[in-house]
């Protein structure tokens, strides 16, 4: 939406209600049982996606959507933690406040943050945490995500360094804290806040502050006016509509860095299926993972003429080197093609043809190599919270 704000993006809650009752119906994914059922669901600035919750707002994104590098603003997927979902921002007020254990306390307005910090441009992922969470067995607690809770853009802003050495960051800071106007209607619902430790924060220059998501605004959704972004780490860092910036002195373990978002302190950041780990530490850095986008799980193909299979590949910064695919249930990979090289943080292109031999159902696998060698494997590992699958990813697909 063009213009200083966005007043008439929805007019509260009873908007946001009547627009997902009278969005596309149908079912998301006929061959997908975690996803079977669920409606398709039409936000504003947003197509088709499928609803997981309303309140608060979390919309996956459809698996055909990933057969490119990019993904489309409109269609990319929404993770709220709190109710009500921000509507609208009005930019005459809105300020970026950056204080704490500074020299200098910031109010900058966008018109500031665009023309006092120099501009950079990153290619990166953002994947909610518990994306696939549906998948895991045994089951686990909360949103039973299919795989579409993920989305690459190109993001443009400014470098949270920057904006903090224009703070001046004292001496025996530890933390900086990030809070956005995603807060909770109710007092006993710990706001969303979380953190980031010095060295990342002020020293990584791939750490932004973005205001353009694919050479447009951010859609409402997704954090209009700014939002963090923190490449090769989980979204639950990239926190949306970005309004407050606090330098503190310790480590900040506020309800969202602790007890959530906490993965086992274990090599693998997995247990035993139902066993509680002895210890946790925040989930950072994702996994390995590459999909099939097209064709779709269930579809039917020819048999004896040659099927083009795409999809994407990505990791935690350490970039795709090689992606592969079998048909024969793992006993043979052979290399697929890969796409244009949008940088470590981005998803990876990547195309395959295949000729079905004989009528019937065929699986398809794919798995992908990251810069370091880390890969995928065959059984997926397990955790309480239902974080960090990076197992080998398939579909069938039925030939006659």
């Amino acid at each position: 939406m063009p213009g200083l704000d966005r007043r008439r993006f929805l007019s509260g809650l009873g908007a946001a209600a009547a627009v997902a009752s009278v969005a596309t119906p149908g079912a998301a994914r006929a061959a997908d049982p975690i996803l079977d059922g669920r409606p398709l669901v039409r936000y504003p600035e947003k197509t088709d996606l499928i609803l997981l919750t309303s309140r608060p707002a979390q919309l996956e994104t459809p698996m055909r959507y990933f057969d490119r590098a990019l993904t489309r603003n409109d269609a990319f997927f929404v993770r709220y933690h709190t109710f009500p979902t921000p509507s609208s921002v009005d930019l005459g007020a809105w300020r970026l406040r950056v204080g704490g254990r500074v020299d200098r306390p910031l109010e900058l307005s966008l018109d500031e943050l665009r023309t006092k910090f120099p501009r950079v441009a990153l290619t990166a992922v953002a994947q909610c945490s518990g994306n696939s969470r549906g998948r895991f067995t045994p089951r686990v607690l909360g949103g039973q995500w299919g795989d579409g809770a993920m989305g690459n853009a190109e993001w443009v802003g400014a470098r949270l360094r920057d904006v903090l050495a224009a703070a001046g960051v004292r001496q025996g800071a530890v933390q900086v804290t990030f809070e956005g106007l995603d807060r909770p209607a109710f007092p006993t619902v710990p706001q969303f806040v979380k953190s980031l430790d010095v060295a990342r924060a002020g020293e990584d220059p791939d750490v932004l502050i973005a205001y353009q998501m694919n050479g447009g605004e951010l859609p409402m959704l997704n954090g209009y006016p700014v939002r963090l972004i923190v490449p090769g780490w989980y979204a639950t860092y990239w926190v949306k509509h970005l309004t407050d910036v606090q330098v503190i002195d310790h480590v900040f373990e506020k309800f969202w860095m602790k007890p959530a978002y906490r993965i086992p302190d274990t090599a693998c950041g997995c247990v035993e299926p139902g066993m509680a780990p002895a210890r946790t530490v925040p989930i950072t850095r994702m996994t390995v993972r590459s999909f099939i986008a097209a064709p779709a799980g269930g579809a039917r193909v020819e048999v004896g003429r040659p099927t083009a299979l795409k999809g994407i590949a990505f990791d935690g910064g350490y970039g795709i080197r090689e992606v592969q695919v079998s048909d024969d249930g793992g006993v043979s990979w052979r290399r697929a093609q890969p796409g244009q090289d949008l940088g470590r943080y981005s998803f990876r292109e990547w195309s395959a043809t295949w000729t079905p031999p004989r009528p019937g159902r065929h699986r398809l696998m794919v798995r992908a190599l990251n810069g370091i060698g880390e890969s995928q494997g065959y059984e997926a590992l397990w955790n309480p919270a239902g974080y960090l699958r990076n197992v080998i990813e398939s579909i069938e697909v039925q030939a006659g």
